[in-house]
């Protein structure tokens, strides 16, 4: 069954979405604090059994210096060859956190510092995470989507992706790493948070990786998907039948097909012709937004699964492409 149009009209979409007012300042005072402070986090040591991967539990200061929690994994010290070594950030899908240690280690085996990083907040439903958000919001649907919506000032996502902006500084300040060479990683959500990073800080980003991304072309995207998170907002509106144009002023400042007009990383993008949770025509338009160089995988027969397992053979190879064959070293 059909979740949206044929490929040959995907293809075609290019939707053109207005931008805020001020969007650039209004990101700019967003990231100045922390970008003033600089990266900060601590470390500790972490046995988790595995020979392959050595682990370390991370703090990181995110927005508002609110601590964050992540995984840092890295190759073992008799693998890591000479030079320092190329980051990924991986961010996480709709209320997953960052997992137990030994469950998100691919690229570390890959050869590169792999920092996987919680939402705050999330972190309770398909997989475990330890950041909370010390930030209320008025009345909000349950789930995070129009947490503290009225105004974007105190959106969630605001705080969210200030806090992906922070969790690639703090890669890129590591000693072992090189950070010409950091890129970053998401599916959904976690697409949704590489997008924004990657835009909103493009000097920074070497590459970017995005699975059927969230939080893209949100109009169309309410109006077409058939499940969470999205619903969230129709129940919202529903409920607020006087708030439909300040919500969607909020939502396009972390729209990622506005976002991504600023992102020039190179990037690899997937996208599934059945997902009833990210309708493929949205992952599209942000496809087509992207200010870099850009491919697309498609997955004609998945749901919001993707490419899953295949594409991160993919990814795999299109990341050493871009970063060079020192991502195994």
């Amino acid at each position: 069954m059909e979740t949206d149009w044929p490929l040959g009209q995907l293809q075609a979409y290019r939707p053109v979405l207005p931008e805020p007012p001020g969007l650039d300042d209004f990101w700019a005072e967003t990231l100045a604090p922390q970008l003033a402070r600089g990266p900060h986090a601590a470390y500790t040591s972490v046995d988790t059994g595995l020979l392959a991967v050595e682990t370390s539990a991370v703090e990181l200061a995110g927005h508002d210096d609110v601590p964050v929690h992540a995984w840092l994994h890295l190759p073992p010290a008799a693998l890591r060859g000479d030079g320092p070594l190329p980051g990924v950030v991986q961010y996480q899908g709709y209320n997953g956190g960052r997992g137990l240690p030994h469950e998100h280690v691919l690229w570390a085996l890959a050869g590169c510092a792999h920092l996987v990083v919680d939402t705050r907040g999330q972190g309770s439903g398909w997989s475990v995470g330890a950041t909370g958000d010390p930030t209320g919001s008025g009345a909000a649907q349950p789930g995070f989507l129009t947490n503290g919506i009225e105004d974007p000032r105190g959106y969630y996502y605001r705080r969210a992706y200030a806090d992906a902006v922070a969790a690639l500084d703090v890669l890129r300040a590591h000693p072992l790493v090189d950070a010409s060479r950091v890129a970053v990683v998401g599916a959904s959500q976690g697409g949704a948070l590489a997008t924004a990073v990657a835009a909103l800080a493009p000097d920074r980003v070497a590459a970017a990786m995005v699975d059927v991304p969230f939080l893209v072309d949100v109009r169309r995207a309410v109006a077409v998907a058939q499940t969470d998170p999205y619903l969230e907002l129709v129940r919202y509106l529903a409920a607020h039948r006087d708030r439909v144009d300040r919500a969607f002023a909020t939502l396009s400042h972390v729209d990622g097909a506005v976002l991504a007009r600023r992102a020039t990383a190179p990037a690899l993008f997937s996208v599934a012709l059945r997902d009833r949770t990210c309708p493929p025509s949205t992952v599209f338009a942000a496809y087509h937004a992207w200010a870099g160089p850009a491919e697309i995988e498609v997955y004609p027969f998945n749901d919001h699964e993707g490419g899953g397992a295949h594409h991160a053979v993919r990814q795999v190879a299109w990341l050493r492409s871009v970063l060079g064959d020192r991502l195994a070293p």
